[in-house]
């Protein structure tokens, strides 16, 4: 086990435990490590910061909401080299790129790098998100966490499918917005 592994592990135990400074530092630590891992992997497609950014905010409120799913037995980096993993695939699949463009099956770049750009992390971010609009909360649901298409969460939240994507857009801002205040009292 590497330094790495046992120090987060450590971090997610505490956090599964109910230690709050222990759940952020995870975050806070795990933010740099995804934002660095996407841009490298997103960089080979032509894409940038922005929709990096947009992913570490989605593993990271992947990872707080599946928390409970993680088996304190096994190593921690498998599991959050998957939950990494397939949100780099939905995102290449929503955009139209092909993941053979994209090597993806490499579990060390997830935890190889540290990228010091302010991380945003949370302990309660269904509590934040429940300060967002009815509409941005429906299509950040129903696309980041439910995993539907545009079109299915346009049908649910009884949006336009540019609608959707406005709202999600917004909505990932303004959720950023809200756990930096958060993590800063």
């Amino acid at each position: 086990m590497t330094d790495l592994e046992i120090e987060l592990k450590a971090l997610m135990l505490a956090s599964l435990r109910g230690d709050p400074a222990s759940h952020r530092a995870l975050l806070d630590r795990l933010s740099r490590r995804l934002r660095a891992y996407y841009k490298g992997k997103l960089g080979v497609v032509g894409r940038g910061v922005v929709e990096a950014e947009d992913l570490v905010q989605e593993a990271i409120l992947a990872i707080h909401l599946k928390r409970h799913t993680y088996d304190p037995r096994e190593p921690l980096t498998p599991w959050i080299h998957a939950i990494a993993r397939y949100k780099l695939i939905d995102f290449l699949r929503r955009n139209r790129a092909s993941p053979a463009e994209v090597p993806i099956d490499d579990a060390d770049d997830v935890m190889a790098h540290d990228d010091n750009a302010d991380a945003e992390s949370t302990y309660d971010v269904r509590r934040l998100m429940q300060r967002l609009p009815k509409g941005m909360q429906c299509a950040i649901e129903a696309v980041k966490l439910d995993g539907l298409t545009v079109a299915e969460a346009a049908r649910r939240c009884g949006l336009s499918e540019p609608g959707v994507k406005v709202n999600i857009h917004r909505g990932l801002k303004a959720l950023a917005a809200l756990i930096a205040r958060e993590t800063q009292t």
